[in-house]
């Protein structure tokens, strides 16, 4: 009997030393593996930060290279624009390149090598239709020597209207990409948008290159404003068009086109959309052409008055440039041409479009959510703005839909607020969220909702239409001010809120009835008048008795000077 109790004390404390040892085996195995994937964690967690980091310095290398790249055609540009003097031509010295000056609104490049091709062979032009002028280079010194001296002895007409002529401080005019050659077989233009005051969708631009020539592809995209490629059947049909639309307005005093030859040589479409079309592939994913057909797709006038969907009604068409030679056959060119208005489907919103912008180079004590909000309300309603936590000098401006942030980027963007120049553009994020609030250098809020504001100018179609969409100038157009309000006191409120004080003062005439007065102030720079403009729009008047404050309001006017 005492052996069989000690065999089973023997068994059960073997039985303990195996449980306790395989224990012991699992809590090994459990916490290699917690190290194991510990271990995996941390270098997945590793990986991520490397490629954040490099995404990040990719990214950071790609806009120091888009800055260098804007940097060196806005110096060749300011290079290559001489003296405005015709009298002064005997100074410069003789160069191939041509300044023409004096040119009417609807001139073209077609118009200009009309004109101009008789001096001698053209190899490139340059528009400039917002300043009336261009930059035209002959083959040899001696063409545009012949232009220069024939227009300083009789007049050379250019399109109906007496041009002006000089010779360039350049030698050659500066070509924005490689493939700018007619002659290296460049199919594929590149089209800039500038003033895009109205949407700018495929539909609009098929209608506008198709006339001219077979257009088989179309990508538009957004970064500094609005651009696109068009890709057309030939080389020859790129040449056509780009002679017959350089410098054209798609509608009547905006949506003017600047073409250049674009570096690809064919575009790759993947979606038939608003955005990019493939002519050759109707099977492509697509919306329904057919809807939504409310307005042509190049009006001769800006519409009297918005209507209900903020576009307009249908306008006459613009005739093409006069020369047939630039024309398809009028069996080729469709009567009446429409385009969709943009629907609100899934696939469409899906694209790059956002109806935010990002603002940065703010000045860090000078600019706030109003300031903002005082720059930004011409162009579009203002929903919300927020600075970023993140990022010093970056701002988040939420607007009322994605062609009002169009119209900021083209005339808001690399202007100079308070000594800082301002980069706008479209922002990956569709919504301002008011996350991360913080107090700004001013002691103001970092965000703000101005979506109930009643100095919104966009908030019904009889308000928008009074809008005269201007870029920033030296002169502001002021307006809304009560009657007893002086230059004296203009000034005054000036100097006390630090800004410059204007040159020049001019009051407008009032009916005896009016409760209001409105007139011009003249700044010495265009700066100026930005900054005056950012700090005193919808500054609060009050007069003595006056039970309600009168609201300034400001603008920049179609005046250049007074």
């Amino acid at each position: 009997m005492e052996q069989a109790a000690y065999k089973q004390m023997e068994q059960a404390a073997d039985k303990q030393m195996e449980q306790a040892a395989d224990k012991q085996m699992e809590q090994a195995a459990y916490k290699q593996m917690e190290q194991a994937a510990d271990k995996q964690m941390e270098q997945a967690a590793d990986k991520q930060m490397e490629q954040a980091a490099d995404k990040q310095m990719e990214q950071a290398a790609d806009k120091q290279m888009e800055q260098a790249a804007d940097k060196q055609m806005e110096q060749a540009a300011d290079k290559q624009t001489p003296p405005l003097c015709v009298t002064d031509s005997h100074r410069i010295s003789p160069s191939p390149v041509v300044h023409v000056r004096g040119l009417c609104e609807a001139v073209v490049e077609a118009d200009l090598i009309d004109a101009l091709e008789k001096f001698g062979s053209i190899c490139y032009v340059m528009m400039m239709p917002f300043k009336r002028q261009a930059l035209v280079e002959f083959s040899t010194v001696e063409s545009a020597d012949r232009c220069v001296s024939c227009g300083a002895k009789e007049p050379v007409y250019i399109a109906g209207q007496q041009a002006y002529f000089n010779y360039s401080t350049s030698k050659r005019i500066t070509r924005p990409t490689n493939a700018d050659n007619p002659n290296s077989g460049n199919k594929v233009l590149l089209l800039s948008i500038q003033n895009p005051l109205y949407p700018i969708t495929t539909d609009v631009l098929y209608t506008v290159c198709n006339p001219i020539g077979s257009v088989l592809r179309i990508v538009i995209f957004k970064r500094n404003g609005i651009q696109a490629m068009v890709e057309f059947e030939s080389v020859q049909c790129a040449q056509k068009a780009k002679a017959a639309l350089n410098g054209a307005d798609i509608y009547a005093g905006c949506c003017t086109l600047k073409i250049e030859y674009a570096r690809p040589t064919r575009l790759n479409v993947i979606k038939n959309d608003n955005e990019s079309w493939d002519y050759t592939k109707p099977y492509l994913v697509r919306r329904d052409r057919g809807k939504g057909r409310q307005r042509q797709a190049i009006l001769g006038e800006h519409p009297s008055s918005y209507s209900d969907n903020g576009y307009g009604s249908p306008c006459p068409l613009l005739p093409l440039p006069g020369n047939s030679r630039y024309k398809l056959t009028s069996a080729d060119v469709p009567d009446m041409v429409s385009y969709p208005l943009p629907q609100s489907s899934s696939s469409y919103s899906a694209h790059t479009s956002s109806s935010v912008a990002m603002v940065s180079g703010l000045h860090s004590s000078k600019m706030n959510c109003t300031r903002i909000f005082n720059l930004f309300c011409l162009y579009g309603n203002i929903e919300k703005v927020k600075f970023m936590k993140s990022v010093p000098g970056t701002a988040l401006v939420e607007m009322g839909d994605e062609y009002a942030v169009d119209r900021a980027i083209t005339h808001l963007n690399s202007i100079k607020v308070f000594g800082k120049r301002l980069n706008v553009c479209v922002s990956k994020q569709h919504a301002v969220i008011p996350s991360q609030v913080f107090e700004l250098e001013d002691g103001s809020s970092s965000y703000k909702d101005f979506a109930m504001t009643r100095n919104n100018r966009f908030s019904s179609a009889g308000q928008a239409s009074k809008n005269i969409i201007q870029p920033p100038s030296a002169v502001l157009h002021y307006y809304n001010v009560p009657p007893c309000i002086s230059q004296e006191h203009l000034l005054r409120l000036c100097t006390e809120h630090d800004v410059p004080g204007f040159v020049k003062f001019k009051m407008f005439d009032a009916k005896p009835s009016s409760k209001t007065i409105s007139g011009l102030l003249e700044f010495d720079s265009k700066t100026e008048a930005v900054e005056v403009l950012t700090v005193l729009n919808h500054y609060q008047i009050r007069i003595p008795n006056g039970s309600n404050p009168y609201t300034l309001k400001l603008c920049f006017s179609t005046s250049s000077h007074l």
